[in-house]
């Protein structure tokens, strides 16, 4: 459960950690400093989280900690994501997984040692052979494994937050006095190097949910100043909710709030599923960006994916039903659809800046959404964006557009039958 290290580091110094005798049975302190050594500095000999987690078992057990399984858990800054864990065991690769919020209101969680060290910061230790221990089911499990120790401790981090892991042998006996201690010794450094990786990893993760993973890439590349901005070719999405300011003037501003998430919800999952990226939602309006690049194709097949989403969002909306006491609220909405250059950056004033897109090409998708509203169409296109994606098109009219000087063809699906809203 949980979550922690996600990041690169090169490889610019390596561990040497001499091997001890594996009938060993206490850490040797010079291995155990090399280690602890090895954490301060970053473990960047380990190309990825996952291995810098196998390193440091791997050499801990070669410097004599009897260890068969080791987790790291640590708690997210995520809307979705509770968290994540890294499970080690002896000859296994490790074992990545997450969770979400629902895991706080499973019986498991509430008997599992973890619950008391994230909520109390206290440390747990369980015996296979103390008839305590049967007050965690978990253990159940490690004691059918042939586990004769558990522990698990607290991971501070310098916010404060309490993050966890739990250390396993099968050793007769389990742990000795010295194996703990040395186990305490390397939690702190464990905290600090994976304190570091996931503070990125959530800067990463907020701008990916804030802004879109290409811009949060680009501003985690060091695009932070107004004025860096780069012109890409992209299939420009914009959409719009039907009815929406009488919707919000005879709802309650909460319902409203539930209601437009669940008409995003039916936009941004066929969006993302096609290789867009949606940078900026605007009251009911949605702005996304399909980008038309050597790695994703052609304009021809971005269009083709761009429609196929937008045939996508459709159904979804159509199936949308929302109860307000006695009645079923139904939706409509429309998009408009074009190809064409954009300006893709920082833009703002003073210290606050907005990574989206500006351009032409933006202006003239805004002005074909409301053409679709007048026009009562779900799905209108530009005649760039027919040009370029072949299907069954019907020409709907040339229209004088504001602020350009040559009035615009505009195209529709034949599938559809306008529907004029009052």
């Amino acid at each position: 459960m949980l979550e922690a290290f996600v990041s690169q580091y090169q490889p610019t110094a390596q561990l040497d950690v001499a091997a001890t005798s594996s009938a060993n049975a206490h850490m040797q302190n010079s291995e155990l400093q090399r280690i602890t050594n090895w954490l301060i500095d970053g473990a960047r000999s380990s190309g990825t989280p996952a291995e810098m987690i196998a390193d440091v078992c791997e050499h801990l057990v070669e410097a004599g900690l009897p260890l068969w399984r080791f987790g790291i858990f640590i708690r997210t800054l995520h809307p979705e994501i509770f968290g994540r864990n890294f499970i080690w065991r002896q000859g296994q690769e490790v074992e990545i997984g997450t969770v979400d919020f629902e895991i706080l209101d499973t019986p498991e969680f509430a008997k599992s040692p973890l619950r008391i060290v994230f909520e109390e910061g206290l440390e747990v230790r369980g015996r296979m052979d103390d008839p305590d221990s049967k007050r965690f089911p978990f253990l159940d499990d490690m004691r059918a494994e042939g586990v004769t120790d558990y522990v698990a401790m607290p991971m501070p981090y310098l916010d404060g937050s309490i993050h966890a892991t739990s250390w396993v042998t099968r050793r007769p006996g389990g742990f000795s006095d010295d194996d703990i201690a040395a186990i305490r010794t390397i939690v702190t450094p464990l905290a600090r190097v994976s304190e570091i990786i996931s503070l990125r990893r959530t800067a990463e993760m907020l701008l990916d949910t804030y802004v879109g993973n290409r811009a949060g890439a680009r501003i985690l590349g060091g695009q932070i100043r107004r004025g860096h901005n780069d012109t890409m070719q992209a299939a420009i999405w914009l959409s719009d909710l039907r009815g929406f300011t009488a919707l919000s003037d005879r709802l309650p501003a909460e319902t409203v709030v539930e209601i437009l998430n669940q008409y995003f919800d039916c936009q941004v999952t066929a969006i993302r599923g096609h290789g867009g990226e949606v940078l900026k939602f605007m009251g009911d309006g949605l702005l996304a960006v399909f980008p038309i690049d050597e790695y994703v194709g052609d304009a021809a097949h971005v269009c083709a994916r761009v429609l196929e989403a937008a045939r996508e969002s459709r159904t979804s909306v159509e199936a949308l039903a929302f109860p307000i006491g006695d009645i079923v609220e139904r939706f409509r909405f429309g998009v408009a659809l074009h190809v064409g250059n954009i300006l893709y950056g920082n833009i703002g004033g003073g210290n606050r800046l907005d990574f989206t897109c500006i351009g032409p090409a933006v202006n003239l998708a805004a002005r074909l959404e409301k053409i679709a509203g007048r026009l009562g169409r779900t799905v209108v296109v530009s005649e760039v964006f027919a040009k370029a994606c072949r299907h069954d098109w019907r020409a709907l009219g040339e229209f004088p557009i504001a602020g350009f000087s040559k009035a615009q063809r505009v195209y529709g699906l034949a599938e559809e039958t306008p529907v004029v809203m009052a």
